[in-house]
């Protein structure tokens, strides 16, 4: 394995380490980011469950092509606390996982506040 993905996966053990903690009962907003797309998932820890997910894999996001951009970031953390407030969730607790909280992963937590998310 090489030794980026080592330092990679600890990074994600601490944050995530460090969301549950603090999280006391509140769900878990984890995102993933690959080179084209981008994903997040509200996940309850306290049974396993996730509760919503949203990706640039959705069908609103296969029309207009672009999927590795800031914007679409954007709309993808719109459109995942739409469906968190539709499933009865107001709080989260934020999960970058391994990432860089910059770019698409910073736009994608701006449009979960904008949407009406708080963490």
């Amino acid at each position: 394995m090489p030794r980026f993905c080592k330092k990679f996966k600890r990074r994600a053990e601490r944050v995530r380490y460090k969301a549950r903690c603090k999280s006391f009962g509140k769900p878990r907003l984890s995102v993933f980011r690959s080179e084209r797309h981008i994903y997040a998932q509200i996940i309850d820890d306290s049974c396993g469950k996730t509760l919503c997910a949203a990706s640039t894999l959705d069908k609103n996001f296969r029309k207009t092509g672009k999927t590795s951009n800031c914007e679409v970031a954007f709309k993808v953390g719109e459109m995942i606390a739409a469906k968190a407030v539709e499933a009865g969730v107001k709080e989260v607790v934020f999960d970058r996982g391994g990432f860089n909280y910059h770019g698409r992963v910073k736009n994608l937590a701006d449009g979960a506040r904008g949407g009406g998310l708080l963490f």
